[in-house]
């Protein structure tokens, strides 16, 4: 295949944008930033970094990661006003690369029941909005809102004002994942045909994954001719969520010969983004999900075992190793030293600040003293329970409890709120009850629980257990993870980490779609 221009696809990476809008996945500021920095040693061509429009905490997202980030564009989101796009333009001012990404919906259903606008007023819309955007900055990229039930006719009309306004990007998103292949590959096929300007823009998709085709109709939009692909890590976002970047980059990197189409993107990266959004979202990945699953390269059968032996290529289409995967390496104990432990941060793709890192040693060093043998999975989920962690308000310093199966278990909790030390010994239904309990009592109100689970972070009685928690307070829905050998004291990390991102919630407001 030919690395040509003109069959790379660019990938635009929305993981801070449009996947923050899962519910429950809101990030801190540090958190943005952490991943805003691995999306850019990837190769990601553009990172939506938020809606700058939304809230002050989003223009500061968006304006810190257009000041750090200097390989990747970095873009905001902006509805088709001028407000919008006047806040967009100064938050991105710090930019090396920027974007303002303005839309406005396309379809009969959303225009007379959402916008309430006559078509005519839309067109209007759009060539005032993207060119406001153009006179602020170079680069704009215009949206059509559920470009898929909207009419071919009308969105050839509203594509072609866009790209005359200014737009050197058009996306034609799949805003309710209603779309499938066939028609989507038409659809890009159509306009770019029709179109008389279409040759002056490159054309973007945008599938969320309500029917499970989300990655399915971003190949079929390449097919029919977009070179962007919008998406997010993990394929987390709005409902059943986005298109998974991991899985569009490995599709046209292992079907090169069914799809001649490229991308920048470092494979090899893959693993360490999924494991920190999934670290930092509280959200986690399934087992079975392709790519970055934890069964994505196991194999049971005895037959494939059998297979994988011979020969990996019998049932392996990819190697672990090009999406960094790596196996379980028994190298690290109690007796390795600093510069040993900074080596095998290295390895794993971690940087870490000085306090980070001796915080984080001091924890390698107490699990050594308690477990016998320390994987790599366990040095990754006792430093990303770290660094989700640093920044918090609240966290958990001490945890003892007592259970029997004949009487009630009790809680003593000590943490620190706003750098103020706490205690508390309550009683519960169980272990993970009684240290709940005991936290609500000291941070002052009681949010409510909607999902606790646990998983085994490695094999054996003495693995590191990774919790999951997930909070609800006046409709706001977060999650939180945290890592411990002992799983209590895992599940009131998780908790901590939950309440401490309601806190941060309790202060946004949500964004708009796309």
């Amino acid at each position: 295949m030919s690395h040509t221009e003109a069959n790379r696809v660019r990938i635009f990476d929305t993981t801070l944008r449009d996947g923050e809008q899962s519910p429950g996945a809101s990030m801190t500021l540090d958190e943005k930033l952490q991943i805003a920095s691995v999306l850019e040693g990837m190769g990601v061509d553009i990172i939506e970094a938020g809606f700058a429009i939304a809230s002050n905490g989003d223009f500061d997202c968006v304006n810190k990661i257009a000041a750090r980030v200097k390989n990747s564009t970095v873009c905001s989101l902006a509805r088709a006003a001028l407000g919008d796009i006047d806040r967009a333009a100064e938050a991105l001012k710090p930019a090396a690369s920027g974007r303002i990404h303005t839309f406005i919906a396309t379809s009969p259903l959303h225009m007379k029941f959402k916008l309430q606008m006559e078509p005519e007023a839309v067109i209007e819309a759009i060539h005032k909005s993207v060119s406001h955007a153009r006179s602020k900055i170079d680069d704009v990229e215009w949206s059509a809102e559920d470009a898929t039930r909207s009419d071919i006719d009308f969105l050839c009309r509203a594509v072609e004002t866009a790209i005359k306004a200014g737009a050197s990007t058009i996306n034609l998103p799949d805003t309710v994942g209603y779309t499938t292949p066939a028609e989507y590959e038409a659809m890009f096929r159509t306009i770019i045909e029709r179109v008389p300007n279409a040759d002056k823009a490159i054309f973007s998709t945008h599938c969320h994954n309500d029917l499970g085709l989300a990655v399915a109709n971003s190949l079929a939009g390449i097919a029919g001719g977009a070179r962007q692909v919008e998406c997010t890590i993990n394929g987390i976002g709005e409902r059943a969520g986005n298109a998974a970047m991991e899985e569009v980059v490995m599709a046209l990197r292992t079907r090169a010969d069914a799809m001649p189409y490229h991308t920048r993107i470092v494979t090899q990266e893959i693993m360490r983004a999924s494991r920190l959004v999934s670290t930092v979202t509280g959200f986690t990945v399934q087992n079975n999900k392709a790519i970055v699953g934890a069964n994505a390269f196991a194999h049971e059968s005895g037959i494939h075992q059998d297979g994988m032996l011979k020969n990996a290529e019998t049932y392996e289409i990819m190697t672990p190793e090009s999406v960094g995967v790596t196996k379980s390496v028994l190298t690290m104990g109690k007796h390795s030293g600093r510069h040993a432990f900074a080596d095998k941060l290295k390895e794993l793709g971690y940087e870490l600040g000085d306090n980070a890192f001796q915080d984080c040693f001091r924890r390698f060093k107490e699990l050594g003293d308690r477990k016998k043998n320390i994987y790599d999975e366990d040095i990754v989920a006792l430093v990303d329970d770290e660094v989700a962690t640093n920044a918090n308000r609240m966290q958990v310093i001490s945890l003892n409890t007592y259970s029997s199966t004949t009487g009630t278990a009790f809680s003593d909790v000590t943490m620190t709120i706003d750098g103020e030390e706490k205690k508390a010994v309550v009683y519960g239904s169980g272990p993970v009850d009684a240290a709940f309990n005991a936290i609500k009592s000291m941070i002052g109100f009681e949010p409510h629980l909607q999902l606790f689970q646990v998983h085994a972070v490695t094999q054996g009685t003495d693995a590191q257990a990774e919790c999951t928690v997930r909070l609800e307070e006046d409709g706001r829905t977060v999650n939180g993870q945290g890592a411990h050998e002992d799983t209590v004291t895992a599940a009131a990390r998780a908790y901590v980490a939950a309440v401490n991102k309601l806190l941060v919630k309790r202060e946004k407001s949500a964004p708009g779609p796309v």
